[in-house]
C-alpha cells in the first residue's frame, strides 16, 4: 500500500498574500511584546526570531514624522540623520553587547532595538498635534522609559550578569538620543 504524502510548501511556494499576512502578524506579535515589557521569558523567545521588516518600517515612519516637522530646507537632512542614527546606533549597541560576551546574534539585537523604537514613534506622532514643549517633554520621556525598559529586559538576558551595566548603558544612551531628537524637533 502506497502512502500519499502531502507536498510540503515552503515560503517560496506560498502566495504573496499569505506571505505578507504572515509577516504582518509576526510584526504585530513582536510589537505587542514590546508594548508589554513585563512578558515572560517564553514570550521573549519569539523576539529572538529576528526580522528587519518591522524595524525598517518603524525607522522610516519615525524619519518621516521628524522630517515633516523640520524646516523645508532641512527635511532631507533630518530624514537621513534619523535613519542613520537609528541603524548605526542599533549596530553599535549590538557590537558592544557582543564584545561584552553576549550570547546574541547581530540581527537579533538590531531587530529588538528596532522594535523597541515603537513607543518613541508613537510619542513623535502624538507630538505632531500639540506644539507645547512641556507636553512634548512628558510624552517623550514616558516613551523613552517604555522603550528603554522593553529593550533592557531583553538585552539583560543576553549578556553575562557581571557585565549587564556595561551592556545596558549604551541602550539607555541610544534611546535617550532618539528621545532628544523628538523633543527638539
Amino acid at each position: 500500500m502506497e502512502e500519499r504524502q502531502r507536498p510540503v510548501l515552503s515560503t517560496i511556494d506560498e502566495p504573496i498574500k499569505e506571505t505578507l499576512m504572515r509577516d504582518i502578524r509576526m510584526v504585530g506579535t513582536k510589537l505587542k511584546h514590546v508594548m508589554d515589557p513585563r512578558t515572560k521569558n517564553e514570550v521573549k523567545k519569539q523576539l529572538r526570531d529576528w526580522d528587519l521588516w518591522g524595524p525598517l518600517v518603524l525607522c522610516l515612519c519615525l524619519s518621516i514624522i521628524l522630517s515633516s516637522r523640520a524646516p523645508t530646507d532641512q527635511t532631507s537632512l533630518v530624514f537621513a540623520a534619523v535613519f542613520f542614527i537609528v541603524w548605526v546606533g542599533a549596530a553599535l549597541v549590538t557590537i558592544n553587547a557582543v564584545l561584552l560576551g553576549g550570547n546574541i546574534s547581530f540581527f537579533q539585537s538590531v531587530c529588538v532595538l528596532g522594535y523597541c523604537i515603537f513607543p518613541l514613534l508613537v510619542a513623535s506622532f502624538v507630538c505632531l498635534f500639540w506644539s507645547n514643549i512641556i507636553f512634548h517633554l512628558i510624552v517623550t520621556l514616558l516613551a523613552f522609559g517604555w522603550s528603554t525598559t522593553a529593550s533592557v529586559g531583553f538585552m539583560r538576558t543576553m549578556v553575562p550578569p557581571d557585565r549587564e551595566a556595561l551592556a545596558v548603558y549604551p541602550v539607555f544612551l541610544f534611546y535617550l538620543f532618539i528621545a532628544w531628537m523628538i523633543i527638539v524637533e
